[in-house]
């Protein structure tokens, strides 16, 4: 007789089963890191892949944090543009040059927010 067993019924077993996979330094690092960066202990993160489930996505605060701290500064650097551009009194006394290391300093903003999502996607 096939019976099925619940999710409760597995979660209160206790699993003393131990699969070897051998597996180079490397792995083994990238793994540990893998499973760290979602939450997971090793054997977690490696039962939930063997089963094929979805493993947790979980994203850093602190690049977030930046994230939004570079979006903030992508803007105030847009509104001084935009000022500059309708020729608003308080900013007559910009010229050609700040503008240019305004546009300078959104090139550089762009740059470091395309690394930290870069990073959100490793």
């Amino acid at each position: 007789m096939n019976v099925k067993k619940s999710s409760k019924t597995i979660c209160k077993e206790r699993r003393g089963k131990k699969l070897r996979v051998p597996v180079l330094p490397i792995e083994e690092a990238e793994i540990k890191t893998k499973a760290q960066d979602v939450g997971l202990t090793v054997a977690q993160y490696l039962r939930n892949l063997g089963l094929g489930y979805q493993v947790p996505s979980v994203i850093d605060n602190r690049q977030v944090d930046a994230l939004l701290k570079i979006n903030g500064d992508l803007g105030r650097l847009g509104g001084l543009i935009k000022l500059w551009l309708t020729n608003d009194k308080r900013t007559k006394l910009i010229g050609k040059s700040e503008l240019h290391l305004t546009l300078n300093n959104i090139r550089n903003t762009q740059n470091t927010m395309l690394d930290v999502i870069m990073k959100l996607k490793k």
